[in-house]
């Protein structure tokens, strides 16, 4: 207990000082992609100097008047507000060369930003720009790629104290009060969990001097800290009261329950683990840092239940049953619930054949709308209409429609003075013309003159489906064609660019991470219950449920069926790393249930031989705590969806569903079922593969000790 205290004061000192500047809200491929190559192109040709830098724009401002005509006096008025806020460079229409920056009908004029060093101050501009829009006659917003950053920023944090700490929390601390019945024994897996959170933080931060975090990292380390920080002590935690309920002494109970329920745990966090280390094999900086601080946070939790929490039995003892919650703590007590789940168990095992075929008929049903998932990005447009960026955005497409602050740019590598070069980008800028979607692209060309770029706007959300088809486009068939026998090389960049290769390696290393995750859990679980079958059932039952939460995903998010009632966005597409991150998560989460299950079903039949009465048994004590687990995973995940961002609403429906069906159908109906029809060859090991190491997952068969005074 002093040894964790020193470590929690010490990982809250650490988070205080070093976790701000360790998060970023960037995210990029690091494998080589197209838009990567146009960027580095741009840099090579275009060295910018320390002024040009400086005077870089990134941001715009939108400025309408309702009176009529621009109000120069006015605009020049923001321009200086805007200075003494902190933006280094302010570009407007009476500029040299800037006439593009007054709107057609003249009512309208854009002002475009540039921080330079002072992009700690944006916050300054933003709040310059909201002061000028309350004056009477005047609209103005701002939007941009800092702004934006910033906007998703704030709506993440917003997210997570809404989400996770003000009702995945209360909600987990109702569940456990519901499943043990006492306040005390409610509480202590929350503190568990929470201490564990604040450790995973301080290593996050430390991970964090070396390796780049996003920003989202800390959404990651709340939502799995909760959910697997609870999970693992419910787990350890219902079986100590159940030894002390048959007479164990207490030390004697930690110590059974240790050797039992400890061990699943360990099972657990290292299939939990496995699972995520699938994800730091994607090359993406957003997905490596959410399975870094899952890991992280997963090994915490894991040590906690492991240390901590024996440490709390032995010193609290029985008062683990204080503060008895009315009616629900008479009947955690007396196991009422046992009775209801056995019946359902028992019902299920008379009928195995009717019941497999009717809930796989079901979960292959809800997997059906998976045949029309597609991937992509909730760009601007899905933000609340609340946050700055969002409002300069919608009022640039108001007053500029077809201009963005996120072209496409097309760089075109080769001699520019080549009449070759030339006729094919005018080929191009002709393809070009005929798509709607994109504005009069401009052209330059390199001082060393070996590279053209055309800068060419976007109309609407850069990440639209509409742009990102255009893209697709325009690089499978458009310049193919304008440069066909050229000889030359054409790369297209810019936001919409980064977000197709983004798409397109989350797509290819889905297939790569199912293998490597079902291979590293197929082994861990023939080492862990000495079977081939038992591994090979619970990865297929587990890919029913993960197949069922991505069809029921498109069918509520895509085709809006349901949506409104969870208060959710339609959307045209689901998040690009959403079912990457899914299968990884529910596999790694599922896989708690599954071998804590599995530990007390071959318990059982490790002292009785006898298969059936080993999976009644099995199912009918574990059900209601593994019910209780997913409904404190569903209620911290819940949390997620309730968010404003649509990422999250995704992942937190998605987990929630998964895990609910997992809870539900999977274990109390496909399980017993199974296992009742498979019989012994549940256990069945080749005889090749009795090198392997008898770990006993499920613990050596304890002695049963008479109760004495403690």
């Amino acid at each position: 207990m002093g040894l964790w205290i020193a470590v929690v004061v010490l990982s809250m000192a650490v988070v205080a000082m070093l976790l701000g500047d360790t998060l970023t809200t960037e995210g990029e491929v690091t494998s080589p992609t197209d838009s990567k190559r146009a960027e580095e192109l741009l840099l090579q040709h275009f060295p910018p100097s320390p002024e040009a830098l400086e005077q870089a724009t990134s941001e715009v401002v939108v400025v309408s008047f309702a009176g009529g005509a621009v109000e120069q006096e006015r605009v020049q008025q923001l321009t200086e507000e805007l200075r003494e806020a902190g933006a280094t460079t302010v570009v407007t229409s009476a500029d040299e060369g800037q006439e593009r920056l007054d709107s057609e009908d003249g009512t309208a004029t854009a002002l475009l930003i540039g921080l330079g060093p002072n992009e700690d101050r944006l916050g300054d501009v933003v709040a310059a720009v909201q002061q000028f829009d309350e004056e009477p006659g005047a609209e103005a917003a701002m939007t941009g790629e800092l702004t934006l950053d910033e906007d998703f920023n704030k709506l993440s944090e917003e997210d997570l104290q809404k989400g996770e700490l003000f009702f995945g929390a209360p909600a987990a601390l109702l569940v456990l009060l519901l499943v043990f019945g006492t306040v005390v024994a409610g509480v202590v897996p929350l503190v568990l969990a929470i201490l564990s959170i604040v450790v995973a933080l301080a290593l996050t931060s430390i991970v964090g001097q070396v390796f780049e975090l996003s920003v989202f990292v800390t959404n990651m380390i709340f939502g799995m800290g909760l959910a697997l920080g609870i999970d693992y002590s419910l787990f350890i935690l219902s079986r100590f009261r159940e030894e002390r309920s048959h007479g164990r002494e207490r030390l004697h109970a930690i110590e059974t329950a240790g050797t039992t329920a400890s061990r699943a745990v360990l099972f657990s966090g290292a299939a939990f683990v496995l699972a995520m280390i699938g994800l730091e094999l994607v090359p993406n900086t957003i997905m490596r840092s959410l399975a870094t601080g899952a890991i992280l946070v997963g090994i915490v939790s894991v040590v906690a239940a492991l240390t901590l929490l024996p440490a709390v039995l032995s010193l609290l003892g029985d008062r683990i049953e204080s503060l008895r919650v009315p009616y629900f703590g008479r009947t955690a007590a007396a196991g009422a619930e046992s009775r209801f789940w056995g019946r359902i168990v028992r019902a299920v095992m008379r009928r195995p054949v009717v019941s497999l075929v009717t809930a796989v008929a079901l979960l292959l049903a809800a997997a059906v709308p998976v045949l029309w998932l597609e991937t992509g990005t909730a760009g601007i447009s899905t933000l609340p209409d609340r946050f700055e960026s969002k409002q300069g955005f919608l009022l640039l497409n108001r007053e500029f429609p077809g201009r963005t602050t996120d072209p496409v740019r097309i760089v075109v590598e080769g001699d520019s003075a080549s009449p070759g070069v030339r006729a094919a980008v005018e080929r191009l800028e002709g393809e070009l013309s005929e798509r709607e979607i994109f504005g009069p692209p401009t052209t330059e060309t390199s001082p060393d003159g070996g590279l053209i770029v055309l800068t060419v706007p976007v109309a609407g959300d850069a990440v639209s489906a509409e742009a990102v088809a255009a893209v697709r486009d325009l690089r499978s068939d458009g310049i193919p064609q304008a440069f066909a026998d050229s000889g030359m090389q054409a790369f297209v960049g810019g936001a919409t660019a980064e977000d197709i290769d983004y798409y397109d390696v989350m797509d290819a290393w889905l297939p790569i991470v199912f293998i490597f995750v079902l291979g590293l859990s197929f082994i861990l679980l023939t080492i862990a219950f000495r079977s081939i079958v038992v591994p090979a059932t619970a990865i297929a039952m587990n890919l029913l449920s993960v197949g069922a939460a991505y069809g029921l995903l498109v069918l509520v998010f895509v085709k809006g069926i349901g949506n409104e009632l969870f208060g959710f966005q339609q959307v045209d597409v689901v998040e690009a790393w959403v079912p990457l991150f899914l299968f990884a998560v529910l596999f790694g989460l599922s896989m708690d249930y599954q071998v804590f299950l599995l530990s007390r079903i071959r318990e059982r039949y490790s002292q009785t031989g006898s298969n059936d009465d080993a999976v009644s048994f099995g199912v009918g004590s574990t059900a209601r705590l593994i019910t209780g687990a997913a409904l404190i995973i569903i209620a911290v995940f819940a949390g997620f969806a309730r968010g404003d961002l649509v990422m999250f609403q995704q992942m937190g429906f998605g987990i929630a569903v998964a895990l609910f069906i997992d809870a539900t159908i999977i274990r109390s109906v496909v399980v017993p079922a199974t296992m009742t029809l498979l019989g012994r060859w549940n256990w069945y090991l080749p005889s090749w593969l009795s090198w392997l190491p008898d770990v006993h997952v499920e613990g050596h068969e304890q002695e049963l000790e008479p109760r004495r005074a403690t």
